[in-house]
Parts: C-alpha cells; sequence; structure tokens
C-alpha cells in the first residue's frame, strides 16, 4: 500500500489528472446516472480551487506589478496582452463563421421538440465598462468580481511604486503572501486527479457520448475549430511572435488543460495557469501575474468561436438568410459578448440573445436554440475552455518574451516525466 501510495504521488501531476480523467471517463459510462453519488467530490475540488482564486489574483498582480519597477511598464504589458487577446479572439470567431458555413450544422434541424430555455439578458457596453471601476472594493472581493478586483490590484501595485521608500515594507508582505498562495496552489493541486475523476465521470454518466449522436455536425465543427485555433492560430502567434519553440508550450500547458477541461471553468483553471506559467513555461511574476488573470477574465477565444458557431447553426436552423454585413455584425457582437463572458460552465449560452438579436432573431427563437443545445452543451464546453486557457498562455508567454521577463531555459527544459 505504502509503495502505491509512494509511485503516485511520485508521478507528475498532469499524467496523474490525465489517468483521472480517462478512468472518470470509462466509469461514468459504465455507471450511468447513478455515478452523481460522487458529484460531491468534484464539487470539492471546485470549491478549494474558487477559494483560492480571490487573494491569489490580488497578491499575486500587486506583487507582479511591484515587480516591474517602472509604472509605464503596466501600460506596455496591459496594452500589448489586450492586443493580442482581442486578435486571437477575432481569429477564433472568423474560424468558427468559416466552418459554420461550410458544414452548414443547422439544415435540417428540427427545433419544435426543445423546451425553450431562460437567458441573460445582454449587458449594455457602457455598464459592462462601467462596472470594471469597484463603488465597494470589499464588495468587489467578496462577490469574487475579477475585473473589479484587477482594476484595484493594479491601483495598489501602481500606488506601491510610486510611493518608492515607503511602500517597500509593504510590497515585501505582498511577495511573501504570494509565495503562500502559490503553495497553497500546489497543495490544493495534489487534490485535482480525484476532483477530475469525478466531475468527468458525472457529465459521462449523465449525459454520455450522445452528446456527439444528437448534435454531430454541431460538435465536428466546434471540436475542428478549437483544434483550429490551437495548433493553428495560438501556435502560429507563438512561433512567429514570441520566435519560441512550440513544443516546450505544448507540453507546459498540458496541466493547465487538463484542469480546464474537467472544470469548464477559465477562472477555476487560474492558478493551475499561474502554477504552469511559472514552473513549466519560465514566465516571471510580472507578466504570469497581470496577463492571466486579465485573461481569464476577457479572453475567451473558445466561447467566441462557439457563440459564432451556435449564431449561424441558429440562422440556418429557422432558414434566416445572411449577407456579408450581417457576418461583420455576428463577429463584432460576438467579440464583445465574449469578453462580457462570466468564467464559468455553459455561461456562454445564455449570452447568446445579442448576437441572436443583432441578425433579427427573436427572444422566442434564441430560448428554443438555448432549450435545444444546453442538455448536451457540457461536453463542448469542457473543449472550448482548453481553447481558453491556452490561449490565456500563448499571449502570456508572447508578452513576456517581448518584454523580456521570460527564463528560457525553463521554457526549453524538458520537464520530468
Amino acid at each position: 500500500m505504502n509503495k502505491a501510495l509512494a509511485f503516485w504521488f511520485e508521478m507528475v501531476l498532469w499524467k496523474r489528472i490525465l489517468i483521472a480523467l480517462v478512468l472518470g471517463g470509462v466509469v461514468g459510462a459504465l455507471v450511468g446516472d447513478s455515478i452523481v453519488n460522487i458529484s460531491w467530490v468534484g464539487a470539492l475540488f471546485v470549491r478549494l480551487i474558487k477559494m483560492l482564486i480571490v487573494p491569489l489574483v490580488f497578491v499575486t498582480l500587486v506583487s507582479g506589478v511591484v515587480s516591474m519597477h517602472d509604472p509605464k511598464r503596466l501600460g506596455s504589458i496591459g496594452g500589448r496582452a489586450i492586443i493580442l487577446y482581442l486578435g486571437t479572439t477575432l481569429a477564433a470567431i472568423a474560424i468558427g463563421l468559416v466552418l459554420a458555413v461550410i458544414v452548414r450544422p443547422g439544415v435540417g434541424i428540427d427545433l419544435s421538440s426543445a423546451s425553450p430555455a431562460e437567458f441573460q439578458a445582454p449587458i449594455d457596453l457602457k455598464d459592462r465598462l462601467l462596472s470594471i471601476v469597484p463603488v465597494n472594493p470589499f464588495a468587489a472581493f467578496a462577490q469574487a468580481d475579477l475585473l473589479a478586483i484587477i482594476f484595484f490590484a493594479l491601483l495598489t501595485g501602481a500606488g506601491l511604486l510610486m510611493i518608492g521608500e515607503k511602500g517597500r515594507p509593504l510590497a515585501a508582505n505582498f511577495e511573501s503572501a504570494t509565495e503562500l498562495m502559490l503553495k497553497m496552489t500546489g497543495l490544493v493541486m495534489e487534490f485535482a486527479p480525484f476532483g477530475v475523476f469525478a466531475l468527468v465521470a458525472v457529465v459521462m454518466g449523465t449525459t454520455g457520448p450522445q452528446t456527439f449522436v444528437y448534435l454531430f455536425l454541431l460538435s465536428i465543427v466546434v471540436l475542428v475549430g478549437c483544434a483550429l485555433q490551437v495548433f493553428v492560430t495560438q501556435v502560429l502567434l507563438l512561433k512567429l511572435l514570441a520566435r519560441l519553440p512550440v513544443l516546450p508550450f505544448l507540453r507546459g500547458v498540458r496541466e493547465a488543460q487538463l484542469v480546464a477541461f474537467s472544470t469548464s471553468s477559465s477562472s477555476a483553471t487560474l492558478p493551475a495557469s499561474l502554477s504552469a506559467a511559472e514552473h513549466n513555461l519560465g514566465i516571471k511574476p510580472a507578466v504570469a501575474s497581470s496577463v492571466l488573470p486579465l485573461g481569464a477574465t476577457i479572453n475567451m477565444d473558445g466561447t467566441a468561436l462557439y457563440v459564432g458557431v451556435v449564431t449561424i447553426f441558429s440562422t440556418q436552423a429557422f432558414g434566416i438568410p445572411l449577407d456579408f454585413s450581417d457576418y461583420v455584425l455576428i463577429g463584432l457582437t460576438t467579440t464583445l459578448v465574449s469578453v462580457g463572458t462570466a468564467s464559468v460552465p455553459s455561461a456562454s449560452l445564455f449570452l447568446l440573445a445579442a448576437v441572436l438579436e443583432s441578425v433579427g432573431m427573436s427572444p422566442a427563437q434564441t430560448a428554443l436554440v438555448v432549450g435545444f443545445i444546453l442538455p448536451f452543451d457540457r461536453v463542448l464546453d469542457m473543449t472550448r475552455t482548453v481553447v481558453n486557457v491556452t490561449g490565456d498562455l500563448c499571449v502570456a508567454t508572447i508578452v513576456a518574451r517581448w518584454e523580456g521577463e521570460i527564463d528560457t531555459d525553463i521554457y526549453k527544459a524538458r520537464p520530468v516525466e
């Protein structure tokens, strides 16, 4: 027994997570609906990592800003990151729209049997921008409002830089708090294989492979689109803009990808992303702690691709004709919607209203679309979250390379297998 435990914990974490993921899928498929009895294990894992998110984002971001030593670098890093995030999102939307137009997954689909679902009303862009500035920072912490927390952390870090020597004792405390949170993240991640097993088993036991039977063409379009976004768009950007080999990156992000796949949440994967950035990719805190939390809240490559595909799917199902200007409008609206998407499972489905409304679809039709897809959405959501998280780490790597904040020896080193 002791030897088995020693063998298990000596195995690198990503392998343990992968084994748990495969076993969870097999066990869930064999056991069926009764597998929900172990759902509490997955829920416990998600609660553990969500417990870390707010303090981890705040202290690492403040510490990262202070480590820049110059407030001007904050604008440089943030500006470059935002431009890259918008670029990858637009690329994802283009891939999704082109594939959906070619494959035509909505043609012949009968939505009459679907039960209408309630959906979230689109958030006005002005309100979305205003919400970035918290009226009460403590309320933002309590509500886990990441964009507001990021804004407050950036101001705190910039303020510490500007007051110079007087701020150094507090800056040192933030540095110590960052080390503490990263250590706590490591401890929680040891539980990841058990949480992943339960999460995947429950999904497979309750929905199973029939997801791809009922929505075969839509599933194929989404999966192919996600693969193209990772292995063409993101890989090419890494190769062309960062001038770095691709294989070390793909090796370094797999642990975060597995957590993303099982949790279906970019924000819940953030602790794993920060760990992968520092230990596997050699990205220094000045970039990792500022770019990755930002990406977890505004960079939704997979979500943007998916919303674009479902929009075309919906117009095809209802026979709504589109011209070139409609596709441009879909692209722009989807970009705005994806930025405002909550990084929780299946959230993108409930933000379809703004995009579908832009092409003349009624609220009743939108409710039918959401009701039709929602029961089978989880597996597709797991896949697109992997794309989101990979995109975050890709942009962080590129920005770190541009800013000279990456240890290429760590990046290129082959991890212990």
